[in-house]
């Protein structure tokens, strides 16, 4: 494991004992954690971003969408219980 230096102002570090301790932790354990949280919630983005990036490309590729209104409708009577047919993709601004 390597050792990585970081500066913190004596606030914070007053605000990261205070709450490593409510969290039965030490302070260094609470600020890996944080560190660990930080760093996976910025993979998640990372990954709906690069998804959101495919599936984009996908419909400029294809040029097919499903209206929000129809696709709205359709969740809604799936909501209420109600079967309902998928809607059918077609070109933008059907």
């Amino acid at each position: 494991m390597s050792t990585t230096t970081i500066r913190l102002t004596e606030e914070l570090k007053v605000r990261i004992a205070r709450a490593a301790e409510r969290a039965g932790t030490t302070p260094h354990g609470f600020i890996l954690e944080a560190i660990a949280e930080k760093t996976e919630a910025q993979e998640r983005r990372d990954e709906m971003r690069d998804l959101a990036e495919q599936r984009y490309a996908q419909i400029l590729a294809s040029g097919q969408v499903i209206a929000w209104s129809d696709m709205r409708s359709y969740l809604q009577a799936r909501a209420a219980g109600r079967s309902a047919p998928a809607p059918k993709p077609g070109k933008p601004g059907r």
